[in-house]
């Protein structure tokens, strides 16, 4: 399980902000704080390994809480959750190391997205040696996987239904392991032909992943997981 701190000013807003976290499979909230000295406290408390950071708290600044956390050996990852749009408080979280930045307001699937994005990372990092050496090839997937892809409704081929995409993509979140384009079809109640079409346009746009499992005749087999959910 991934442990969150949400850290908000507003008892309402980290309320829902928590709820919204408890809502994604993989991640728990570990606590929640309304100021930057409750925020800090918490993690010297606590293993966190992710903090939903607010800019406006009643004692300091959410870029200033960033460096404090730096400067005292608190390495937990950041994405600012806040209303401070102007573009100077942005790089200046892009400089101090905040992973992600989401305006408010927002929805459970702006959110979803960020999460899930951040998940995506954490196994990349891990897939690819976690604390040992990479190769350009594996930095770059590392740096890949914090982006989010566009809705996956979005420009969908003719023929295709945002109503059989969002089965399919619960079908896939739902599993938990990868699935076959037959084991999609079974599930969705839809012909093996109709699900590969559906698979191999998400796989394009980003949404899936796309792996092969060889078996006894060597012919591969295509599998495929959701990787993100927008």
């Amino acid at each position: 399980m991934i442990d969150v701190l949400v850290v908000d000013d507003d008892f309402h807003v980290a309320e829902i902000n928590s709820a919204y976290v408890s809502q994604v499979p993989g991640f728990r909230v570990a606590g929640r704080a309304h100021t930057a000295a409750q925020a800090l406290a918490t993690l010297e408390r606590l293993h966190i390994d992710l903090v939903l950071l607010d800019h406006y708290l009643p004692d300091e600044t959410g870029l200033t809480l960033v460096r404090r956390m730096r400067q005292t050996g608190h390495h937990s990852d950041v994405i600012m959750v806040t209303a401070a749009r102007d573009v100077t408080t942005v790089q200046a979280a892009m400089r101090y190391g905040a992973l992600q930045y989401l305006v408010k307001p927002f929805g459970f699937a702006g959110l979803r997205a960020k999460l899930d994005a951040y998940a995506t990372l954490r196994r990349t990092v891990e897939g690819v040696g976690g604390r040992g050496e990479a190769g350009q090839e594996q930095v770059d997937r590392i740096f890949a996987a914090l982006r989010t892809p566009d809705s996956p409704h979005t420009e969908l081929p003719k023929g295709h239904s945002a109503a059989t995409v969002d089965l399919i993509r619960r079908i896939l979140d739902e599993a938990g392991r990868p699935l076959s384009a037959h084991q999609v079809a079974e599930r969705a109640g839809v012909s093996r032909s109709t699900a590969q079409r559906y698979l191999k346009h998400l796989e394009r746009t980003g949404h899936i992943n796309l792996t092969l499992k060889y078996g006894d005749t060597g012919r591969p087999e295509h599998r495929y997981a959701w990787t993100r959910v927008s």
